[in-house]
């Protein structure tokens, strides 16, 4: 009944936050799967960082306590960041709500396989310790890798791209959190309450914030599509930018390859309309039916960008909505 009481302890409280989070999200964009995936990295990724640190300190003639509170932290936030840094890269994170948790999940899975290993390695410790390490170090974990994925996913999106010095200052927090938590300058309840009450403002904040900007992203982003698509439709696209600037290319371009770009310029909106489609019907809490014809519409996306080659695509690119969002929401519906 011990053991069984220091486990749910030690895994309970992170999970319950971790699927608090899911369910406060309104539009549900990440697939559980996904979630499953970021969990097991997170418990890679605590291994991999138990052994880093083993190793350290066999080598290295250091305070183990000045290692917990200068050094590990680096390791072990730079470890958890690492798969946040390939899902931003890979534009898989639409906005920061999704990288809040992503980063989440990332940090359960490493306070899961953390735990497990104190669980074997401390299991006579008494009740407070374990109340500390559910409630405080675990949610930390979490609550550090969340941070910088809200703080790389809102720099990546105002600076258009996705530099080593963007994804530093929202590791230098991370590190910060918890080198601070590792110093124990509060008793360990004072601590963990802190650390239960302040996160749930931040997450709360950010999940209003995310929603607001993915309403207004939606308005903006729909119309502007819907207008080209009305363009090409009705054949009035040569009265438009897009049809002048189209036909200031005739001199570079033959007219096979100008009406292959004209296709995957139709083709990428009307894509681009279905994933905001499905984004409005998750928000009203319907699942919206894959198109069939989704997947062949990709299909001929990939035949037209191989036939337009790279500089047809260079020519058209201001028009094909390529911000990490609008690259995300193609990612999602293609999923």
């Amino acid at each position: 009944m011990q053991l069984l009481l220091h486990i749910a302890l030690g895994l309970l409280p992170v999970s319950i936050f971790l699927v608090s989070l899911i369910f406060l999200d309104s539009f549900k964009l990440i697939k559980p799967f996904s979630i499953v995936l970021a969990i097991a990295a997170g418990g890679v990724i605590a291994f991999a960082c138990y052994l880093i640190n083993d190793s350290a300190l066999s080598y290295l003639t250091i305070d183990r306590t000045l290692y917990t509170r200068y050094i590990s932290p680096v390791i072990e936030e730079g470890g958890k960041a690492l798969y946040i840094i390939i899902l931003i890269r890979s534009q898989r994170v639409g906005f920061m709500v999704d990288a809040a948790v992503y980063g989440f999940a990332v940090g359960a899975g490493f306070a899961f396989v953390e735990n497990i290993y104190y669980l074997q390695a401390v299991a006579g410790t008494n009740v407070l310790m374990w109340i500390t390490r559910g409630f405080g170090t675990a949610v930390m974990h979490g609550g550090t890798t969340a941070i910088f994925g809200i703080i790389s996913k809102s720099l990546s999106e105002k600076q258009s791209g996705h530099s080593g010095p963007l994804f530093l200052l929202g590791l230098l927090p991370a590190i910060a959190i918890h080198s601070l938590f590792n110093h124990f300058l509060l008793p360990p309840i004072p601590s963990t309450l802190l650390l239960l009450i302040v996160l749930p403002a931040l997450f709360y904040f950010v999940y209003k914030r995310s929603e607001q900007s993915t309403r207004e992203w939606l308005g903006v982003n729909l119309d502007a599509d819907m207008e080209l698509l009305a363009l090409i439709s009705t054949g009035n696209l040569s009265e438009s930018r897009i049809g002048q600037y189209l036909y200031s290319l005739k001199s570079r371009f033959s007219p096979e390859v100008l009406v292959d770009m004209l296709c995957l310029l139709r083709i990428h909106t009307e894509l681009s309309v279905k994933s905001k489609g499905v984004l409005m019907m998750r928000e009203a809490g319907f699942e919206s039916p894959l198109d069939p014809e989704v997947k062949e519409k990709f299909s001929e996306m990939t035949y037209l960008e191989k036939s337009i080659g790279a500089t047809g695509k260079m020519a058209i690119l201001p028009f094909l909505h390529t911000s990490s969002r609008s690259l995300w929401q193609l990612y999602m519906l293609k999923q």
